[in-house]
């Protein structure tokens, strides 16, 4: 598949974890210390493509293998969480490319949001960290909205949040229940290659319009003409 007319674009839709910035190992170390406080296996790497991405609402029923009530869920989601910001603490970066996609969708007068699963407590941690709060401040998270990912939900508020119909907004997602509510959203959409590879998106049913390692890979191949006619 390849991406649609570049004059079709007309609004980005940005995930946080694994898609602006590399930080699922450091999910992954918070929640290894979790699982041996709780006694749960470690993570496969089917089970992560069955989970990432999704809401902790949704994750932690099928982790614990039970119906869980919104306290339960509340309290576990709190502990390894804060788990991830103290380990992510000092060690979070900008995916490479991410603030050239920014200026030169500055300059396009295209607007951006976040569109994420991750907690509340979560967003401006991550954001801070990478030193992007300012020019990522508009964002919609799964837990706002009726139905997470693979649902559209979250895509379509990020839409409306931009003023943008969902057919001309382009998402860049890192997981394959990311990139399955971005085409249930209508939205094109770019798999971000640092958890799954390209071969496992279609593997777990998740077809991409392109797969790059990252924003600077985009920049200077499909999606070069957003640089090259900014002037």
């Amino acid at each position: 598949m390849s991406l649609p007319p570049r004059q079709n674009i007309r609004g980005i839709v940005l995930d946080l974890d694994g898609t602006i910035v590399a930080n699922m190992p450091l999910h992954a170390q918070a929640f290894a210390v979790f699982a041996a406080r709780h006694g749960l296996p470690a993570l496969t790497t089917e089970m992560r493509a069955r989970l990432d991405g999704k809401r902790n609402s949704d994750i932690f029923p099928i982790l614990f293998e039970r119906p869980l009530t919104r306290d339960e869920v509340r309290t576990l989601s709190g502990e390894k969480e804060a788990l991830y910001r103290d380990i992510s603490r000092g060690q979070l970066w900008p995916l490479p490319g991410l603030v050239r996609l920014l200026d030169a969708a500055d300059r396009q007068g295209i607007p951006v949001a976040v569109a994420t699963s991750a907690p509340a407590e979560n967003v401006p941690h991550t954001l801070d960290q990478i030193g992007l709060s300012s020019r990522l401040s508009r964002v919609v998270r799964s837990d706002e909205v009726a139905r997470g990912k693979p649902h559209p939900d979250v895509f379509l508020a990020a839409a409306r949040l931009i003023g943008r119909a969902p057919s001309t907004c382009l998402v860049f997602e890192d997981s394959p229940a990311g990139i399955q509510a971005a085409r249930a959203a209508g939205m094109s959409c770019v798999a971000v290659t640092t958890t799954f590879s390209a071969s496992d998106f279609t593997t777990h049913g998740a077809t991409p319009d392109v797969a790059v390692a990252d924003f600077a890979e985009f920049l200077d191949g499909p999606g070069a003409w957003l640089t090259a006619s900014s002037g």
